[in-house]
């Protein structure tokens, strides 16, 4: 019941409506069933006076309820015939219908809201955490949780919802048939508490089966979602193959899991149905012959017993399903919870930032776990310049970035903001000024301006031509099919690397930063794209400020300032930054390349050195 307290705390208002709307509808259904033995005594006797005469015998405790019933009759007029009754009867059964069908609404609306809401917290504090947190987190667990445990989670409240609803109902007959006869009653609950606990076992073994589907459906997805990122390659390799054993292996240990629990499901079912008729044929049996009740008490208490039974069993079916299905809520909490624990400190009302001087690292120390990345490293990225760090492979230059950033916290030393500490700053405003692209240009499976803009209302389309223009990518953008309206294709495979790579320097240039970060932008690129987007870069320079990681000759050459990376300290190997153009004025040399007008093979590195 952990799981159903959870959610009727976060959803108190709709749980306490469907909550009385159950209750009214079984006050209603007890009403109209506790009508039915004088409505049969009345019938089979042929003497309205049989109403009144049950006062003796088992039915004694029912003449209450028959004379507050008759009292309400005389109040309103009516005499209480077999019709009269009927009617009443008939009403009473579509008001509890209704009022079911409003505990039903209720409950259909939190069963939406019950998945929305966790995909919602879920997206929320994902997208509030640390940049640690993602780097030891598997994508495909994260898509798992928001589309397939949200889901499951929310299936679990739909039947243990009704579970609840049938747990009122058979309190309803459970009381009515108290009224009728008790000793009987009591030892038809008994027999039901005993066959509850007989079926107990198939329940724990669904539950087993459903954590293990979470388990197994959160590993599949995990790996079919990396193999995915990685299908290119793989292809071309011919070894796919590798693959596919792995996530064969997922899928039918996770069919397995699907048929122990479908197996134990329709096993629940199909013992409990004879089990049940056994136990309503032997309760009639002594109510008929043993005992000899008489016949309109044992036909009403046997359609209330009857009833009692079967919610009882479907109590238990319900409830079957549901701790099926609660393991994913339970692992969506853990994923909730465990991201809620990494949530990113932001510094209240911080100091907003300018950036009117320079970036700069002092004696910037910072580790991974026991592997210490940078030592003492103090650096500056002065306004309008552009500086490039380089390095070997793994020195930390993209540690740098992340620390200008902010994603990363110097555990010693201090990132400055001119002369405010980033610790001090409103982060969100630094990072709004800040421009950024990574190693890996991911574009999504849209037009060319959703790219740019990434649906940002505060970015028209005049902003994106502004950045298509000033990354160097309009022309090819304007010769498209669509124009900005065209498709880019899956991970912008209707575009070259090249191209590709513009357009995410529009994106990052679409809402124009102040700071431009360049993480490996070329590194994928061929000589002549990279001389190209070199050449846009040398163009921005002075409109705005660029920190570039690369290990590139061409950029290395492009930039004002090169600082050296290499066993965790950095050194100022080149600094040309006195012939660096004021800020807001861009550069106006041209860098020659092989295959342009005046381009020479031979003097390459000399034209850009020139």
């Amino acid at each position: 019941m952990r799981f159903l307290i959870a959610v009727a705390r976060s959803y108190p208002g709709r749980t306490a409506m469907t909550l009385v709307a159950l209750l009214l509808a079984g006050l209603a259904e007890g009403v109209g069933l506790s009508l039915l033995l004088p409505t049969l005594s009345v019938f089979l006797d042929s003497d309205a006076g049989a109403l009144q005469s049950q006062t003796t015998g088992a039915t004694s405790g029912l003449s209450k309820v028959g004379h507050v019933l008759l009292d309400g009759f005389a109040a309103l007029g009516l005499t209480p015939t077999v019709g009269t009754l009927l009617v009443v009867i008939v009403g009473c059964i579509t008001l509890k219908s209704i009022l079911v069908l409003v505990a039903n609404r209720h409950v259909g609306f939190t069963v939406a809201h019950v998945a929305t809401d966790l995909r919602l917290t879920l997206i929320r504090t994902l997208l509030a955490a640390r940049w640690e947190y993602y780097v030891q987190q598997p994508a495909g667990a994260l898509s798992n949780a928001v589309a397939s445990e949200a889901l499951r989670a929310s299936s679990a409240y739909f039947h243990g919802a009704a579970a609840g609803a049938f747990l009122i109902q058979a309190v309803v007959y459970a009381g009515v048939a108290l009224l009728v006869a008790w000793k009987a009653t009591l030892a038809a609950i008994a027999a039901g508490v005993i066959l509850l606990y007989v079926f107990s076992y198939l329940v724990q073994k669904a539950q087993r089966a459903g954590a293990r589907q979470t388990q197994l459906l959160k590993s599949l997805i995990t790996r079919l979602t990396d193999s995915l990122h990685a299908v290119k390659p793989l292809k071309a390799m011919a070894r796919e193959n590798l693959v596919g054993p792995l996530l064969e292996s997922d899928t039918t240990r996770l069919n397995r899991a699907v048929q122990r629990e479908i197996l134990s499901t329709e096993a629940l079912r199909s013992f409990q149905e004879p089990v049940l008729t056994a136990l309503i044929a032997a309760g009639l049996y002594v109510a008929l012959i043993p005992l000899g009740m008489p016949v309109p008490t044992v036909i009403v208490l046997a359609l209330l017993l009857a009833r009692l039974l079967t919610k009882l069993v479907k109590i238990q079916r319900e409830y079957q399903r549901m701790v099926s299905f609660a393991t994913a809520y339970w692992s969506i909490q853990d994923t909730i919870r465990n991201a809620d624990q990494a949530h990113e400190t932001e510094s209240k009302g911080g100091i907003p930032p300018r950036l009117e001087r320079a970036v700069r690292l002092e004696r910037v120390g910072f580790a991974y776990g026991d592997a210490p990345v940078l030592k003492n490293v103090s650096l500056s990225v002065p306004v309008g310049s552009f500086t490039a760090i380089v390095g070997p492979s793994g020195v930390g230059k993209t540690t740098v970035a992340d620390l200008v950033t902010g994603l990363l916290q110097p555990q010693q030393g201090e990132v400055l903001i001119d002369e405010a500490s980033l610790r001090q700053v409103d982060m969100k405003h630094w990072r709004r000024m800040i421009g950024y692209v990574p190693q890996d240009t991911l574009l999504l499976h849209d037009t060319v301006l959703n790219n740019v803009t990434l649906g940002d209302p505060e970015v028209n389309e005049a902003d994106a031509e502004y950045a298509l223009r000033a990354a160097g990518a309009w022309d090819f953008v304007a010769t498209m099919p669509q124009g900005m309206y065209s498709l880019v294709g899956e991970r912008g495979t209707a575009l070259s690397g090249g191209q590709r790579q513009r357009i995410a320097i529009a994106r990052a240039l679409a809402h124009r930063p102040k700071l431009l970060i360049l993480d490996e932008v070329t590194s994928a690129l061929d000589r002549d794209s990279e001389a190209a987007i070199c050449r846009t870069l040398q163009e921005l320079c002075g409109e705005l400020t660029i920190l570039a990681i690369s290990h590139q000759p061409a950029l290395v050459e492009a930039a004002d300032r090169v600082y050296r990376l290499q066993n965790g300290t950095v050194t100022l190997s080149v600094d040309r930054s006195a012939a660096a153009p004021a800020v807001g004025e861009p550069r106006r040399f041209h860098q020659t390349v092989p295959g342009e007008p005046g381009g020479d093979p031979e003097t390459e590195q000399g034209a850009r050195h020139a």
